[in-house]
């Protein structure tokens, strides 16, 4: 009878667990997460077993890298594949087997050891515990505390972010505890399969105004400049962005930075590579990578005291060196070259009669002969810099707000570079004779600006006159023009437009806005708008109408008509409801939507209505402006070439023109027309060859950098064919989705087009031909134009190509 009834309870209790697990599935996750995040003096973590953060963001355990036997204890992202690992414990000493053992002893310390039982790693605890736990929490964080603490991220006595590896994450530190003696810093792998401690260090240093270094061994390789009160001084731009909060605080206890996301679900971190250079990346859910989103390291510039004592550098400058003003350089024999000894006073100073020359749009010198006062203002930093005799110059260290504080540099001022953007301005102490100088300059640039105005006003009454006469002239011609294509009145154009409102802006080019329209009949237009500013004119619209209303191909974009009423001079087009090609493959949140099939149609698009340009078409015309921003795409992606404004019509025997107004976008030009104004069907030929190279990349031809050369995306494909690499050139987005023969047709037959002679690129018939058909021995290219290394690699934030719509005169370009 007992038996009976004891096999009834446990027959019941059973049951109701089973009922509990089917009606309750979340008590079970709630009750099994509650030991996923822990270690505990009774619960080791093994290897093969791993510890998961409440949130299930970071996951802790043994790990081997590349393929290594060594095994590792350490930190990852959960959720992301490959695995990322953000810190690790014992990466001066991996574990040889798959028998290694974290256990947490009674103390609170965490002890790591092998097979033998001998500790190869430990934590370290400033107090006793009475119910010691490790928790790896959400912040990517391993904190021990007690057992009893509801916050444990809070009241913990030890923490891995107390002991950074190559990465900084959000929350992290990195400086110094004054009072314990911490030191926060971030240091290299070897090599990205190797955790051992590399070359590079990211270090604070708190002698005089705190700065960041990297250290190369001993070395300094580069300086982060003072911190601006927004941003580090050798950031180009010190605006407050829309994704993370940056922290610099300096007080008695600790000096330290950090960043935190704004947006928790966008996993970021930063990273010093084995390069020493420092990487801020953002994983990419749609596309499933990291993103660089920006490095500390910009160009040969930020290279530590590169150009010496008072002298700034500047990378748009050949060579990039040069004085500051007031300044001479020290050994002028050596300066074309080797600029490390820098630059010294052209007037010695004599402390009383001493004044100061204002500098602006520049990284801050080296800061360690500084001194700081938070509350001082301008005006008395000024005072007491000129009242001491070592003080080099001043500057504000806050610049919010109009500025605050007082900075002084004492000593010769160096790793000072050119920001075009930086708000912070620099007071360099010269002698008064220089200032005089100065003034005199000034003075004489004044009276010639005076002058120059007079003369000008005199001249543009005059012109004004003439002007008023030809644009009556002008504007007749154009409207009597036999166009082949209807006139829009401008009540039309204007109500489609709902009066040129600024929201439906939906582009800007040299000719001037771009609106889109819809007219009654629900027909979407865009209509391109002469600005009164454009550098382009009237003679480039009436180009424009002659050529494209004689024009019709399914590549090309199609011209509605034009609006010629009183003032305004307007082209109506057919509405892209895709933009144009640049919004999609330059753009990281965009580009995986468009697919590489979508993309070898575009290619072989933009090719067929070239072929048609200067081959099938009535007139031979040779675009001069081709880019990524010119094609358009419809709605079903198919490419449209748009923008006529700049091209040339061939006679039937014509094979060439030259011109000493070279117009077009840098980057896009072929080296004959940019250097020479000789332009042909070669020169879009080079073009095209440009705009399948970056289809196939993703990456602009002119922002593209490099770690480990500064060619341009043209010479990085060219040396990754020399070397047999050539699929390396891909889209990261696309390496799921492409054709392997394609994508290798399409380099090739884009390497062809961007070689550097004229004749060694092939017409457009064969560009079409070789695309087209599979299987097909294409010919070897050469080597392409502009193969020469630049001085620098171009930012991720700088700005756009320029777009050249004056007149100019080249005799010598500088490939960037």
């Amino acid at each position: 009878m007992l038996r009976l009834q004891g096999f009834n309870l446990i027959n019941q209790t059973y049951w109701f667990a089973l009922t509990l697990l089917v009606c309750f599935p979340f008590l079970f996750i709630l009750l099994t997460s509650a030991a996923l995040d822990t270690i505990t003096t009774d619960k080791s973590l093994r290897d093969g077993d791993t510890i998961v953060s409440a949130g299930r963001v970071y996951e802790l355990g043994f790990f081997s890298l590349g393929n290594s036997k060594n095994r590792y204890v350490g930190i990852w992202y959960k959720n992301i594949a490959p695995r990322t690992v953000v810190w690790v414990a014992n990466r001066d000493i991996p574990l040889n087997g798959t028998s290694g053992m974290l256990t947490l002893n009674a103390n609170g310390i965490l002890v790591l050891v092998d097979n033998s039982n001998v500790s190869i790693w430990s934590s370290n605890s400033s107090r006793s515990l009475k119910n010691p736990k490790a928790w790896l929490l959400d912040s990517g964080n391993l904190v021990v505390s007690d057992g009893n603490e509801r916050d444990p991220g809070i009241n913990f006595v030890w923490q891995s972010f107390d002991y950074p590896g190559n990465t900084l994450l959000p929350g992290m530190k990195l400086g110094k505890n004054l009072v314990t003696g911490m030191d926060w810093h971030t240091t290299s792998w070897k090599s990205t399969d190797d955790p051992t401690p590399g070359e590079y260090v990211d270090r604070l240093d708190s002698h005089g105004y705190p700065q960041l270094f990297v250290y190369r061994n001993s070395s300094i390789v580069f300086s982060s400049g003072p911190w601006t009160g927004i941003a580090f001084s050798s950031s180009p731009s010190n605006k407050p962005t829309l994704y993370y909060t940056f922290e610099f605080v300096i007080n008695k206890q600790e000096i330290y930075f950090k960043y935190e996301l704004k947006n928790d679900s966008m996993p970021t971190r930063v990273v010093i590579n084995p390069s020493g250079v420092i990487e801020h990346l953002t994983w990419i859910e749609h596309t499933q990578s990291w993103f660089l989103y920006l490095t500390a390291q910009l160009d040969n510039c930020d290279r530590f005291a590169l150009c010496g004592p008072y002298s700034s550098c500047n990378i748009n400058n050949s060579p990039p060196c040069d004085c500051l003003k007031g300044f001479e350089p020290r050994n002028p024999q050596e300066s074309a070259a080797d600029w490390s000894s820098g630059c010294v006073r052209r007037t010695s100073l004599d402390c009383k009669q001493d004044g100061f020359l204002k500098f602006s749009g520049i990284k801050m010198p080296d800061s360690r002969n500084s001194w700081h006062n938070e509350s001082m203002n301008l005006e008395d930093c000024e005072k007491m810099c000129l009242a001491d005799c070592n003080c080099t110059a001043y500057s504000n260290p806050d610049i919010r707000n109009g500025g605050s504080g007082c900075l002084l540099w004492f000593g010769e001022l160096i790793d000072i570079r050119k920001f075009s953007q930086n708000e912070q301005n620099l007071y360099v102490r010269v002698a008064a004779s220089e200032l005089d100088r100065n003034r005199w300059r000034k003075r004489s640039v004044l009276i010639a600006v005076i002058s120059a105005a007079v003369a000008t006003f005199v001249l543009s009454i005059l012109a004004w006159f003439s002007f008023q006469r030809r644009k009556r002239r002008t504007g007749s011609e154009v409207e009597n023009e036999d166009m082949e294509l209807p006139l829009f009145d401008l009540v039309t154009v204007n109500s489609a437009t709902e009066n040129f409102s600024c929201a439906n802006v939906i582009g800007e080019g040299g000719f001037g806005p771009v609106y889109k329209g819809i007219l009654p009949n629900e027909q979407e237009i865009a209509v391109k708008r002469l600005s009164k500013f454009s550098g382009q004119g009237v003679q480039e619209l009436k180009n424009e109408i002659v050529l494209i209303s004689k024009l019709q191909h399914r590549n090309l974009v199609k011209l509605l008509g034009c609006c010629l009423e009183g003032e305004e001079r307007m082209l109506v087009y057919e509405f892209m409801p895709n933009a144009s090609l640049d919004y999609f493959i330059f753009d990281p949140s965009r580009k995986a939507s468009l697919a590489w099939n979508n993309r070898f149609e575009i290619a072989m698009g933009i090719s067929r209505g070239l072929l048609y340009l200067h081959q099938d078409s009535r007139l031979r015309i040779i675009h001069r402006d081709l880019k990524t921003s010119n094609i358009l795409l419809d709605s079903d992606m198919n490419a449209k070439i748009s923008d006529f404004g700049l091209a040339k019509i061939f006679g039937g025997d014509q094979v060439e023109g030259k011109t000493k107004r070279v117009i077009g976008t840098y980057g896009y030009m072929s080296p004959e027309y940019a250097v020479d104004g000789k332009y042909s069907v070669k020169s879009d030929v080079f073009s095209i060859g440009v705009i399948i190279l970056e289809i196939v990349s993703g990456r602009k031809n002119r922002k593209f950098h490099h770690l480990e050369h500064h060619h341009n995306l043209l010479g990085h494909a060219w040396l990754l064919w020399t070397e047999g690499k050539v699929l390396e050139l891909i889209d990261e987005c696309l390496k799921e989705s492409f054709s392997e023969s394609q994508v290798l047709r399409c380099i090739q037959v884009g390497l062809l087009c961007v070689q550097k002679l004229p004749e060694d690129r092939p017409m457009m018939a064969s560009v079409v031909f070789w695309l087209g058909n599979e299987g097909l021995v294409l010919p070897q290219p050469k080597q392409p134009g502009f193969f020469i290394e630049r001085n620098s690699m171009e930012s991720s934030e700088s700005t756009d190509e320029a777009n050249l719509s004056n007149s100019v005169s080249i005799t010598v370009l500088e490939p960037r």
